[in-house]
């Protein structure tokens, strides 16, 4: 292994640190947003059986909207 081979597989290590990273700040997002909506829904359901109507789209909370299979340019560079 010369020096410019551990420069490089240094390099590589470091983006896949950081891809890793943003796959578990990703996990995260998702885990948040998914449990945001379950709770809103239970919540809503409880309203329901306490006679309490409810407009679903006037009270949803507001959420962010990603395409799926969109690639985020860090993880792509990343692989690279």
């Amino acid at each position: 292994m010369t020096v410019h081979d551990g420069a490089e597989l240094h390099k590589r290590v470091e983006r896949y640190e950081a891809a890793v990273d943003e796959l578990r700040a990703s996990h995260q997002d998702i885990r948040d947003v998914l449990t945001e909506q379950v709770l809103f829904e239970r919540w809503r359901q409880l309203g329901a059986e306490l006679g309490f109507a409810t407009n679903a789209a006037a009270t949803a909370p507001p959420r962010e909207t990603m395409v799926v299979g969109t690639q985020i340019p860090e993880l792509s560079e990343a692989w690279g």
